[in-house]
């Protein structure tokens, strides 16, 4: 099979990959699992100074990787160098953490001594998407890597370079040969990878359609996983709200990524009182993001990375208005070349209609009012989705009771939800099982041993 790499602003094909035989499969994993093991043997702050010096190698290269994934699946620049400098700190986190994270805990029982320790599995195996080509990746391999464990890296087929490009910055770093890697493999050759002995645990950030296949395949074979899946995030506007600000910041939470992030808030939920007023300065704020190609310093919204994906959003546009929604901004195929999606807002939206139920992957914003602050939470947590959450209010004790009724991973009071290498992020319901970064991170990917001494 041959990967394609395709610019999705022009349409203009960039390269061709040719995918990871079996063989070659087979020998990566033996070599990752004896990396491994020789990897797990070296003192703690060893390793970290290895994760230190990928910090570097990524800030020396940021310019040259936005670009790469501008051209791959078209994030703005800007954003791509922001992308590179989080991969950078999360590093340099886990550097500074490990020793911490992975000390010995004492325990009292009835022994004359006992203790907790934490070991590495050895290769984890890891199915990347492509809306965030770097960090996806760092988040899960940093933790993973400082721990003592090799990484398996399956990324998204249309940013093939960028997978290549993450490997070599590894390897640059002075990390071992053979514990990070980064194979090209198609869906049924991934599978054959989740199934093989060597590999320890199976990490996956995608759809839930995608994290359900592989929580069965990984299942059938005992291996622990990670799922980080999608999300329908609510955006909860309180009538005590700051309008203005909560509006701007309400479209930064859309268009993020071009749309194109599982923790963009999606579902706008509005108490009746200020509805009109949100709506109002919302879709200005919407409206006033400029789409373009990602190459251009200017641009903020960049094209949707395939056609495919553009027209799957368009579809729920389309159908949603059909049920009743109101169409206030957007909503129209652009004329020309490239995937590219106008900034969209849909009033008049209830549960039943496309973009209330599924998840909306481009920058369309769902706009529901509620009668109230009951009503608010009631709607959003009337999603098969848990992921995040952020809520709106000049109460910030208010924001924090209404948190604790939020079915979500995170919730943000007057913030929009974002992932920090120091917090835990990760879903309930559809959006997963499991934790990325922070300790809660580093230890989905340990063997947590009791020892007890007599």
């Amino acid at each position: 099979m041959t990967f394609r790499s395709v610019n999705p602003a022009t349409g203009q094909l960039l390269e061709t990959f040719e995918e990871t035989s079996p063989a070659e499969l087979d020998r990566i994993l033996e070599r990752a699992d004896a990396a491994s093991r020789e990897w797990a043997r070296r003192p703690v702050r060893e390793r970290a100074e290895r994760l230190r010096m990928a910090a570097r190698t990524l800030r020396e290269r940021k310019e040259a990787y936005a670009r790469t994934m501008a051209l791959e699946m078209g994030k703005p620049l800007a954003q791509g160098v922001g992308e590179v400098e989080k991969c950078a700190w999360a590093c340099e986190y886990y550097a500074e953490q490990a020793a911490t994270f992975l000390a010995e805990e004492p325990r009292a029982s009835d022994a004359s001594r006992s203790y907790i320790q934490f070991e590495a599995l050895g290769p984890v195996f890891a199915i990347m998407p492509w809306n965030f080509p770097f960090w996806q990746v760092f988040r899960f391999a940093a933790p993973a890597l400082v721990a003592g464990n090799a990484g398996i890296l399956k990324h998204a087929p249309n940013v093939s370079r960028c997978a290549l490009d993450i490997e070599q910055v590894f390897r640059d770093a002075g990390f071992p040969d053979g514990l990070f890697r980064a194979v090209l493999l198609s869906n049924e050759a991934a599978g054959a990878a989740i199934a093989d002995p060597r590999v320890r645990a199976v990490t996956l950030t995608g759809s839930d359609r995608a994290g359900s296949q592989v929580a069965e395949q990984a299942g059938r074979h005992l291996k622990k996983t990670v799922l980080e899946l999608g999300g329908s995030d609510p955006f909860i506007v309180l009538e005590d709200a700051d309008i203005p600000r909560t509006a701007e910041t309400a479209a930064e939470a859309r268009l993020i990524n071009s749309g194109q992030s599982c923790i963009a808030a999606k579902r706008f939920i509005v108490v009746e009182r200020v509805a009109d007023r949100f709506v109002q300065a919302f879709a200005a704020a919407m409206a006033g993001r400029k789409v373009g190609d990602p190459l251009d310093p200017s641009t903020a919204i960049g094209p949707q990375a395939r056609l495919d994906l553009r027209a799957n959003l368009h579809r729920q546009v389309e159908e949603s208005v059909g049920r009743g929604a109101r169409l206030l901004l957007g909503g129209r195929v652009p004329d020309g070349p490239g995937a590219f999606y106008p900034p969209t807002v849909l009033v008049a939206v209830e549960p039943g209609m496309p973009v209330f139920d599924q998840e909306t992957f481009g920058p369309v914003a769902a706009v529901i009012v509620a009668k109230d602050e009951a009503e608010a939470i009631q709607l959003a947590n009337a999603s098969s989705y848990g992921l995040g959450a952020s809520v709106w209010t000049a109460d910030t004790r208010r924001g924090e009771r209404i948190a604790r009724d939020l079915e979500v991973g995170s919730v943000f009071v007057n913030g929009l939800v974002k992932s920090d290498p120091r917090l835990p992020f990760g879903g309930v319901k559809r959006s997963g099982y499991g934790r990325e970064l922070s300790e809660y991170g580093l230890r989905e990917f340990v063997n947590v041993k009791t020892v007890w001494v007599a």
